[in-house]
């Protein structure tokens, strides 16, 4: 492992879902991104090292600007680094995504991140005016316009998606002078070396499927970035979770607002609706870490030596409309008991097998 186990990362993701009250009532948007909020401060407390918020422009979510929870977010914690996941480059614009984050950053005293993507939905094009026909284009003129933002530098740049740069100075700038940048990448070989060429993390969407068919992805990040001169970068990953007091609890709580959010998305895509044997495959062998902290503690701790990665976020809010009580509950568990407890599996010389 290029890691040690002390230097492994933990953090945790959302994308502002809708939870319920203990009531039973969904939230209202404006409430759910305050309870974003608590869950950070929270995530802050027990040592959690990083939480990153998604990006959406859909009923279902109530994030759709990251960079303004996480300036939220910044003034009320201390030490957890605050990042997106991802920023919509495509449909946004590189100057104004660096000046955002640049605030952040400052708010939070040089704790700010950010990861770029394409984003897994397209409602963002036609809302800001983009084609989709330029799916491919904008990502790849937007992504090389900000990596020379990244130098703080006044840059001259022209392409055919935005208005040309000459000897543009852009601010504020970094305390740091230079703002960690990640890409968010759901598999695709072409953005691996994308990744690689601009020297900028990877950080990995495994949603789906077994964790070890992403390995292939990672070799080549490394050996292109090796090839390229780039240095030695960790790469993320992350995933759907869920940790309650025991297993079936925790898929009891989860599989509900899972289901629904899961079937909603998937009708939009011409996918069948999930049934309770995909999820519980999943949970054994896939990409979703939902159980009690001793089973997704070893989960992990598996995939983190699987992949030879030095970050690990838990999607933590992916079970929909769950209560919020029981989604705090989950980054607490998380928090305080799960990462200390995959650090001591990461330091044995093999991860056990889970009992059940």
């Amino acid at each position: 492992m290029n890691s040690e186990p002390s230097t492994i990362e933990f953090g945790i993701d959302t994308f502002g879902d809708l939870p319920r009250d203990d009531r039973g009532d969904v939230l209202s948007p404006a409430a759910a991104i305050r309870a974003v909020v608590d869950e950070a401060i929270l995530a802050d407390e027990t040592g959690i090292d990083a939480i990153t918020v998604g990006e959406h422009h859909r009923p279902e979510y109530s994030i759709s600007s990251p960079e303004t929870v996480l300036a939220g977010i910044a003034t009320a914690t201390k030490r957890i680094r605050l990042g997106s996941g991802v920023t919509v480059l495509s449909s946004d614009d590189p100057v104004r995504v660096f000046q955002r984050f640049a605030t952040v950053d400052a708010l939070s005293n040089g704790r700010a991140e950010v990861i770029l993507g394409r984003g897994s939905f397209t409602e963002s094009f036609p809302l800001f005016g983009y084609d989709l026909k330029d799916y491919e284009l904008l990502f790849e003129e937007k992504i090389d316009l900000f990596h020379r933002l990244l130098d703080e530098k006044p840059v001259t740049w022209e392409g055919t998606t935005r208005a040309a740069l000459r000897d543009a100075d852009v601010h504020p700038k970094t305390e740091s002078g230079r703002l960690k940048t990640w890409v968010g990448v759901g598999g695709s070989p072409q953005s691996v070396l994308r990744t690689a060429h601009y020297g900028f993390n990877l950080m990995l969407a495994i949603i789906g499927g077994k964790p070890e068919r992403f390995a292939p992805y990672v070799d080549l990040y490394r050996k292109a970035a090796e090839q390229l001169g780039q240095p030695a970068l960790p790469v993320g990953m992350h995933s759907p979770g869920f940790v309650a007091a025991t297993d079936e609890e925790a898929k009891e709580l989860f599989y509900p607002g899972y289901r629904v959010i899961r079937d909603r998305i998937g009708a939009d895509r011409g996918w069948p609706p999930i049934r309770r044997e995909e999820f519980d495959s999943e949970v054994v062998d896939g990409s979703m870490y939902v159980g009690s902290v001793e089973t997704v503690a070893q989960k992990i701790a598996r995939s983190i030596r699987t992949l030879d990665v030095g970050r690990f976020d838990m999607i933590y809010s992916a079970a929909g409309t769950v209560s919020a009580s029981a989604r705090l509950r989950s980054v607490e568990l998380y928090g305080t008991q799960v990462i200390p407890r995959v650090r001591e599996l990461l330091a044995e010389k093999r991860v056990p097998e889970v009992v059940r």
